[in-house]
């Protein structure tokens, strides 16, 4: 502690040495904040930047996804996308008031 009392005459570290844990403090918890937004959320090895699977699973697609994709590479021409668009919704909605029925029952 003297050395830092008389830094501006003999030739002391001065004041500016109490600046080094300061900045290695902020190396780590920088390092930590890191690690946090990546590796320990469960990115891992796939990595932040890639977008996560559709319903949590490798490669499934909703029925509407598939007949997206299907529409847009012109496998299904406009009369039979909205035809089955209008079947799966009408069957979704049977089953969402099937499933609010049963509910309250």
């Amino acid at each position: 502690m003297q050395t830092l009392a008389h830094w501006h005459g003999d030739g002391g570290p001065g004041p500016w040495i109490l600046l080094f844990p300061v900045i290695w403090a902020a190396v780590i918890a920088g390092g930590i904040f890191l690690l946090r937004r990546t590796v320990w959320r469960g990115r891992g090895p796939r990595g932040p930047w890639q977008r996560p699977q559709p319903h949590g699973g490798q490669g499934a697609e909703s029925p509407l996804d598939m007949l997206d994709r299907r529409f847009a590479q012109g496998e299904l021409d406009e009369d039979e996308y909205w035809r089955r668009v209008s079947v799966l919704s009408e069957s979704t909605r049977e089953r969402s008031r099937d499933a609010s029925e049963g509910g309250k029952r």
